[in-house]
């Protein structure tokens, strides 16, 4: 099959963000096929650069979140590297930012004053909570909204404080929202001729992402308050964490045809039968009942054992996997989802892919994330800079680049 362009290709996008719901949301745009420049500050460049895990001085998480981008380092409050970001932002259609709202005003970068120089422009902010209500100047990261949410009063032990969750959850939530809504806001303009401001917030994401303790509540007249269950959910037996002889699964078994094939595995036709476990309501009632004889069943087994019976049972189930065995699986390399790179200082790096798939088109990202200011030559000299004006901001350190970057700058002259 003869590929075809990914869908954002001739697409430019600025992107001034930092660690990473903004870095997200610019790298999937890249994955799509647009040409994301990442701007940041001499001499430390975006935070996520010293974040763990770090390895020679490079970080993976900054690797991870910033592959596909090309790396422009420019002190914005030098003129000449004001007016060097303002011709960028010029011929851009995207620009993206994480700060907290305001804090891009005095070096020009607002919405309301690119879009004067640029009204096509769509312009994606990411913040805490958003540019609106009373909580808007706070501070603030995932962790934050994810407690603010009430997400993480759901989790946990009962009783116990409830732990983190491990994985990013609201930063990715809200990085995702960006790009759809920033994709949304291109087809949009494709219309009209103007782009638009996009105003997202990891507060109204982890809160948009309830998918059950918002009408729990508002629909029983506040009478039922999710709490924390511990390893299962009682609204939905049976549906939860096992442990076997060796290690956990889970299992998802909670509508009726799955309990029923299930109820025949562990306990032959006289549970199956049952009527008190043939709803949904039935199972909640006698939950603690249905528990332990599942608990039973898995507590005598290996997980490869109990898996094997319930994929025979064709019951949803699936072992509880370390990061190791995730990246052995087979699934997730006949996906694509595990890409090798090539690093100029780190050799070769193994980081997660996005999780789009397109039929006629790869969205394997063809260069890894950029050394500090590894493009600054070529970006400037793309918008117009003589060479001695590029040399001149590269000498004054208007334009700066590790050393690193330098030595490729070098090796491409």
């Amino acid at each position: 099959m003869v590929q075809q362009p990914l869908p954002l290709t001739g697409i430019r996008v600025v992107d001034y963000t930092h660690f990473l719901a903004g870095p997200y949301l610019s790298r999937c745009l890249a994955g799509l096929g647009a040409d994301v420049v990442k701007v940041e500050r001499p001499t430390a460049g975006d935070a996520g650069r010293v974040h763990a895990y770090v390895k020679d001085g490079h970080s993976g998480y900054f690797l991870q979140q910033n592959m596909g981008k090309r790396g422009l380092c420019v002190d914005m409050k030098d003129p000449r590297g004001s007016d060097l970001v303002s011709r960028l932002v010029a011929k851009a259609d995207v620009f993206v930012e994480n700060y907290r709202p305001g804090a891009l005003d005095k070096l020009g970068l607002s919405y309301a004053t690119l879009a004067k120089g640029n009204p096509r422009l769509v312009y994606c902010s990411v913040s805490a909570y958003g540019h609106t209500g009373p909580d808007a100047q706070r501070p603030g990261f995932g962790l934050i909204a994810e407690a603010k949410s009430g997400a993480m009063a759901m989790v946990g032990v009962p009783g116990e404080p409830p732990p983190l969750f491990r994985m990013p959850i609201a930063d990715m939530y809200a990085g995702i929202h960006g790009v759809a809504a920033v994709c949304a806001a291109l087809v949009g303009r494709a219309v009209t001729g103007r782009g638009r401001h996009v105003d997202t917030a990891l507060y109204d994401c982890m809160i948009g992402m309830h998918d059950y303790a918002v009408q729990c509540y508002t629909m029983s007249d506040g009478r039922e308050l999710p709490v924390q269950t511990g390893h299962d959910l009682p609204q939905s037996t049976l549906y939860g964490v096992f442990r076997a002889s060796d290690g956990d699964l889970v299992i998802a078994a909670q509508v009726d045809a799955s309990w029923k094939r299930l109820a025949q595995l562990i306990g032959g036709a006289a549970l199956a039968a049952d009527a008190r476990f043939h709803s949904a309501q039935g199972r909640n009632t006698h939950r603690e009942e249905i528990l332990a004889v599942v608990k039973a069943w898995v507590g005598t087994r290996t997980v490869k054992a109990c898996l094997a019976a319930l994929d025979a049972a064709d019951v949803p189930a699936a072992a509880v996997q370390n990061i190791d065995q995730v990246l052995a699986d087979p699934q997730v390399h006949a996906r694509g989802m595990l890409i090798e790179q090539e690093h100029a200082v780190l050799g070769k790096v193994k980081l997660a892919n996005i999780p789009f798939r397109f039929s006629d088109c790869d969205v394997t990202p063809s260069r890894v994330a950029p050394l500090l200011g590894e493009h600054n030559r070529e970006i400037a000299s793309e918008l117009g800079f003589a060479a001695d004006e590029i040399d001149a901001m590269t000498r004054d350190g208007v334009l700066y680049a590790e050393e690193a970057a330098r030595s490729r700058i070098a090796a491409r002259a």
